[in-house]
């Protein structure tokens, strides 16, 4: 799918869509708790969708209405072949909860999911009691053995969403384990793992993020749990905001740990108009100076940030760009090729994307690389090109934000 925007004053008043990333974490402990755990405010993207699923496939009773979604488990597991997707975090996280079972059960994903390398989950579950075989490095995965518990050293340089799966099995193990972590990237990802697990019932004792103690034997209880709403969605619009007009959102938590809720210090200090209350957070256009910022514990702001920079006086410096390799797409060569088409300089630096503000030329056609964060930053930077730009694989968005054009359409 094509999608054709035009350059726009920008103007929007919106409730944003609920986290994924809390979504996918809340299924995954509803299918090892005892009891119906009920999400209100749920998300259903494409990814958040394949987690549902994946509960289903493992046995839990899933009734989905549009304001909730009730999750008991059955113990009757209806498949031993579930699939995650293209979600990274899905087939990191619903490994570990999948070897809690005992059976050998299969885990397939698609799209650039296929080409994202896995075997950083091999020693650490081995050690831990199960065996993972990987199609030369990727998925699909089989499981074999159970994850009973141990001790484990985990590489979270790469990525923090494998740690994430197994804090959330671990206390379900058998026996107690160690998890000793090193070269933690993300860390507030790890923060929020931690969060909905206690909201569970959950203990972990927390070392610094560098060793995770778990008791196991533990019980996880069903809860009545409100999924917040999502920052990563939100930053394509607060952006746009911030670079044509004015967004209005609500439905955030001002005081969130999701990781991307930095995007406001960003704006603060790109000197846009920024209000936040309890209900909702307001951003204005003004004049836009260059930022520098790190972006290696919310590499996924990255593409909205180049669009950001774009409208920016002077040169901005983005760093974290190892963090992009292994994403929807190689994001950093994306970044640098797609907004080149749009008259845009980026260079990259090592760890780090240099990016000078300045006219962006329209008139063409630029790929989201079948990337949902590219497509929201490439329609982002089009509201101030000089002519129409046409998006292609704009249907990307539904990985994360299906109603994404929609509601960015309220705002031209």
């Amino acid at each position: 799918m094509d999608k054709l925007v035009k350059p726009s004053k920008y103007n929007v008043s919106l409730t944003i869509p609920s986290s994924k990333s809390y979504m996918q974490r809340a299924v995954a402990l509803a299918i090892l708790a005892d009891g119906t755990t009920v999400l209100k405010n749920p998300d259903f993207s494409n990814d958040s969708s394949s987690a549902l699923k994946i509960a289903e496939d493992l046995g839990c009773e899933v009734v989905r209405t549009e304001n909730q979604v009730s999750i008991t488990p059955t113990g009757k597991i209806k498949s031993l072949n579930v699939s995650v997707g293209e979600a990274g975090l899905g087939l990191r996280l619903f490994t570990p909860v999948c070897a809690l079972f005992g059976e050998n059960i299969t885990i397939s994903g698609k799209g650039s999911l296929l080409k994202r390398p896995m075997t950083m989950m091999e020693k650490p579950m081995e050690d831990l009691g199960a065996t993972i075989l990987l199609s030369s490095g990727y998925v699909p995965l089989t499981i074999h053995g159970k994850l009973i518990g141990g001790f484990a050293e985990i590489d979270g340089n790469e990525s923090s969403q494998f740690l994430t799966g197994l804090l959330t099995a671990l206390p379900k193990a058998e026996q107690n384990s160690v998890l000793t972590v090193m070269n933690l990237k993300s860390v507030p990802y790890v923060q929020m793992t931690l969060d909905i697990i206690k909201k569970f019932g959950g203990v972990i004792e927390n070392l610094d993020f560098k060793v995770f103690r778990i008791l196991g034997g533990q019980k996880y209880s069903a809860t009545e749990y409100q999924v917040e709403g999502d920052w990563s969605s939100a930053a394509a619009h607060l952006v746009a905001g911030a670079v044509s007009g004015k967004a209005v959102i609500k439905g955030l938590n001002p005081n969130s740990l999701q990781a991307d809720r930095a995007i406001v210090s960003v704006l603060q200090q790109v000197g846009a108009d920024v209000v936040i209350s309890e209900n909702e957070i307001v951003v204005s256009k003004k004049s836009l100076r260059r930022f520098e910022f790190d972006a290696t514990d919310c590499p996924d702001l990255f593409p909205v940030l180049a669009s950001l920079a774009a409208n920016c006086s002077g040169e901005s410096v983005i760093r974290g760009v190892k963090r992009l390799a292994h994403k929807e797409s190689d994001r950093a060569t994306a970044i640098k090729e797609e907004f080149s088409k749009l008259g845009i300089e980026v260079v990259l630096d090592g760890d780090f994307m240099r990016i000078k503000g300045g006219k962006i030329s329209g008139g063409i056609t630029v790929s989201s690389r079948n990337d949902h964060r590219m497509a929201f930053s490439l329609a982002v930077a089009a509201l101030n090109a000089d002519k129409e730009i046409t998006i292609t694989e704009a249907q990307s968005v539904s990985k994360s934000y299906p109603r994404f054009w929609e509601d960015f359409e309220k705002g031209l």
